[in-house]
């Protein structure tokens, strides 16, 4: 299912995994300003929850960026 990727580097996967959890931040961050607009519904504490969760998205996000950039494999070391 997945032999396309065998020939890809593990870093450049790395890279790849670390841009979709930045896309994730942005749709968290996005559901966390439409719920406290009023748009959706939820409460304080669910918004609470979101942005902790956003920070931990995000923060992984750039920590997996920072090393595909060194060419840093800690993802898929094997």
């Amino acid at each position: 299912m997945l032999d396309f990727l065998s020939g890809v580097p593990t870093v450049n996967l790395q890279a790849l995994v670390a841009m979709v959890l930045f896309g994730v931040a942005l749709l968290l961050a996005r559901m966390v300003v439409n719920i406290q607009s009023g748009k959706w519904p939820g409460g304080p504490m669910f918004v609470l929850y979101l942005r902790v969760l956003l920070g931990f998205v995000f923060a992984a996000s750039i920590g997996l960026g920072f090393y595909s950039f060194a060419g840093i494999d800690i993802l898929f070391n094997k």
